[in-house]
């Protein structure tokens, strides 16, 4: 997983609340056995016409967002069911972070096993961010994880709170395997005295 210490980067506004789980990544979708390829399918129903072209109304069809790795939404993001593949949609499709007011719990704990950070502000704040992303050209972002803020160029600056745990494992670019590995020593030790162990048993 990549680390994630401060991200400077365009950002998309979605200005949509409960946002679920099908929407970001639809059902018929979830056959893929790899993690990634997703992103191709995110907010498919949304991004496609009937015909399978691009929805020229759909905000991240719009170019000026061409590149967006920070998306901006509305409250209650991710809700619905807990399939993790909504994170890997996401990710595959460049987005490191989505800011929103509030987020559905179980993507909130898969998000940040996939190296997204997620920024709960307040629906002021956040509406105020969508405000800036949809009238100034080139809107960029700078979410620092390590001082937890969120600035822009025009002023604005926020915090948010995150889990310690979390964040550390963010910063240092771990997911669950990656934690299991920082004890590769003590597991490969723990192995050998059990085979050892299980030579010597009695027949």
């Amino acid at each position: 997983m990549e680390k994630f210490i401060t991200l400077t980067s365009l950002a998309a506004p979605l200005d949509r609340s409960n946002v679920d789980t099908d929407q970001i990544i639809p059902k018929q979708f979830l056959k893929r056995i790899e993690r990634t390829g997703y992103g191709d399918f995110l907010f498919f129903d949304w991004r496609r016409t009937a015909s399978g072209e691009q929805d020229p109304n759909f905000e991240l069809n719009d170019p000026r967002y061409n590149g967006a790795q920070i998306l901006i939404a509305g409250k209650n993001f991710a809700c619905g069911s807990s399939r993790e593949h909504a994170a890997w949609a996401l990710s595959d499709f460049g987005f490191r972070a989505v800011i929103a007011p509030t987020f559905a719990d179980i993507f909130f704990s898969n998000a940040g096993k996939n190296g997204i950070v997620l920024v709960r502000l307040s629906e002021e704040q956040v509406a105020q961010l969508l405000h800036n992303a949809q009238s100034i050209a080139n809107y960029q972002l700078t979410v620092n994880l390590a001082e937890q803020t969120v600035t822009d160029s025009q002023g604005f600056k926020a915090s948010f709170e995150i889990d310690p745990f979390r964040k550390f494992c963010l910063i240092e670019g771990l997911d669950d395997i990656g934690l299991t590995l920082r004890h590769a020593a003590a597991l490969d030790t723990f192995e050998n005295q059990h085979d050892h162990l299980t030579w010597l048993a009695p027949k």
